[in-house]
């Protein structure tokens, strides 16, 4: 016995009220509906709708019935469609947002190359330091730095990122180096999309409040005028390790550093992936990966 045998029909007929209207849908005839949705209730041992002669209507164990039928359905679609999707190659339109600094340095040049590869794929990137709504927006796919908020997403981990606090050492030899949080409040510290600086202290995480004469949210602008000895900074590791690997700057508090977090890939919830995204997205995850701004 097949036990797939009349749920297309029952949930058709369920979900259009009517037999006739149910028969079009599955292009059979409205015999064969009502023979299959029988066969199903005496397989079921019990009656799934109250019969008229205009309309039908579920009755109580057919409403919880139909529930679990049209997961089944779902299901089953999905299955159907994550096999089809194995030998896909990404095609059509992707919609994705990233912050402007890190979309235009990192992700738009991997991005490149992964088009390289797929012609058939179109892709347009919104760079914009607001977080914008991937539902609302219509977009398929983001990239997000730090710590994450919305739970409606899910979140895929592509590389790693920690924030250093730094400074050249033209500002140290002149204004001395901070050996505690709390020395933070003697310096000037260049500001750039917040003024809250997030350490640990004690094992325990900690942000600090800080002040200084400069602000700007620009990792890029902070970073220049760190380098042209104006004052500390606090910047992810792709801004700052070559320079603290040439001298030009100085790793501050490095017991007191933030705990990793992370770059993230960000979609909308739902089983099945489309292989456009989930292909970019293990190639950034890759991509990423082998920079050697990543490398300690």
């Amino acid at each position: 016995m097949n036990r797939w045998e009349g749920i297309d029909e029952f949930v058709a007929v369920a979900e259009c009220g009517q037999f006739t209207a149910a028969a079009e849908r599955l292009g059979l005839s409205s015999s064969q509906v009502s023979r299959q949705i029988a066969r199903l209730e005496e397989r079921l041992q019990t009656r799934l709708f109250y019969r008229s002669t205009r309309r039908v209507a579920l009755t109580e164990a057919g409403s919880t019935f139909l529930q679990h039928c049209q997961r089944l359905q779902d299901a089953r679609e999905e299955a159907l469609r994550a096999m089809g999707d194995l030998g896909s190659e990404p095609k059509g339109l992707l919609r994705m947002t990233c912050a402007v600094a890190y979309g235009e340095r990192f992700i738009a040049p991997l991005v490149t190359d992964f088009m390289l590869q797929y012609p058939q794929l179109r892709v347009e990137i919104e760079l914009s330091n607001r977080t914008l709504d991937l539902l609302h927006e219509g977009l398929d796919l983001a990239i997000r730095l730090g710590r994450l908020q919305d739970s409606r997403l899910v979140a895929s981990r592509l590389a790693p990122r920690q924030m250093y606090l730094c400074a050249a050492p033209a500002y140290l030899e002149h204004y001395g180096r901070p050996h505690s949080l709390s020395e933070l409040a003697r310096h000037n510290c260049l500001i750039g999309s917040t003024d809250l600086w997030n350490f640990q202290n004690g094992g325990r995480d900690a942000s600090i409040r800080v002040k200084g004469n400069w602000r700007c949210n620009s990792g890029q602008a902070v970073l220049e005028a760190t380098l042209r000895g104006m004052g500390l900074c606090q910047l992810p590791d792709y801004y700052v390790l070559e320079h603290l690997r040439s001298g030009a700057l100085v790793s501050l508090l490095e017991n007191q550093q933030p705990p990793d977090t992370a770059v993230w890939a960000l979609y909308p919830q739902q089983r099945h992936l489309s292989p456009k995204v989930r292909q970019l997205v293990d190639h950034l995850k890759k991509g990423l990966s082998e920079r050697s701004e990543y490398r300690t």
